[in-house]
């Protein structure tokens, strides 16, 4: 039962294409950030691996074959953001290699998007050419279930929407848990965990939702303000206030880079990189 850091990045990565600075020329490989998606890997009551995507961007096939994913049982997407999303068309790979449909779980707004964008995907039957799509089920998120707390069950593993802000558009982040079943038998693991990426404020609301954490991923995306993503001392003072036991900072630019950032960071706390895995 592990998570794993895809990719910790913001939407242009880094390197950024075209930059001299010392944070895409560095040699640190923890500086080589493609863009933020992560994953839960777990093996569910009846002994199946299963692996859920957290969003599905740009880099997901390279991010994939790093990481050695072999399937994709779900897909849970935080917003419908390009650097988050433009991935979906690679899936595809995981329908032909475990010969199943993939479960893709959004909001209204993320849905609609992603419907429009991937129409060769959710209206195949339009095709000219009955081509080599991913098959996949769509799962909307109810605003009800937000404003409630419900928590999605995948397998045994308990997905609970976050409602967060992204500058003006409400996004998703998720508290995720297991069923005592599956977390008896991984008392090491990192759960319960709560993935806040693109997140620049947190309504009253949510609050509740992020305290009890063993571990937190929240974004932090440089020094200097920006109007849709914390800042690195604002994802310090929100980890302070809500007391995890650990702290993980995704969504950077190259403003931040990872030796010296890290030296500067409070106790239980650290940048992530591409390619960490929290747990077994």
């Amino acid at each position: 039962m592990r998570f794993l850091f895809l990719g910790t990045g913001t939407s242009a990565g880094v390197p950024a294409i075209g930059c001299d600075c010392a944070v895409c020329l560095s040699e640190d490989p923890r500086d080589r950030r493609l863009r933020t998606a992560a994953a839960v890997q777990f093996t569910d009551a009846r002994g199946q691996e299963r692996t859920i995507l957290l969003d599905a961007g740009p880099d997901l096939r390279q991010q994939a074959l790093r990481a050695g994913l072999r399937r994709c049982d779900a897909i849970v997407f935080t917003h419908n953001h390009v650097d988050h999303t433009f991935g979906l068309d690679e899936v595809r790979r995981f329908n032909a290699v475990q010969q199943s449909p993939i479960d893709v779980w959004a909001d209204d707004h993320t849905m609609d998007h992603l419907k429009r964008v991937y129409r060769h995907i959710f209206e195949r039957d339009k095709n000219v050419n009955d081509s080599f799509v991913a098959t996949l089920i769509p799962q909307r998120i109810e605003d009800r279930a937000v404003a409630e707390g419900s928590a999605i069950n995948l397998w045994g593993a308990l997905f609970t929407p976050v409602r967060l802000l992204h500058g003006r558009l409400p996004v998703l982040g998720f508290r995720i848990d297991f069923e005592d079943s599956i977390k008896a038998a991984n008392p090491g693991a990192p759960f319960p965990l709560a993935y806040c990426t693109d997140v620049s404020g947190v309504p009253p609301e949510s609050w509740s939702h992020l305290y009890g954490l063993k571990t937190l991923v929240l974004d932090a995306l440089r020094h200097r303000h920006h109007p849709t993503h914390l800042t690195l001392n604002q994802a310090v003072h929100i980890a302070g206030e809500l007391q995890a036991e650990s702290a993980y900072f995704v969504h950077m630019a190259h403003d931040l880079p990872h030796e010296a950032t890290q030296a500067d960071l409070p106790p239980r706390m650290f940048l992530a990189w591409d390619g960490l895995v929290l747990g077994n």
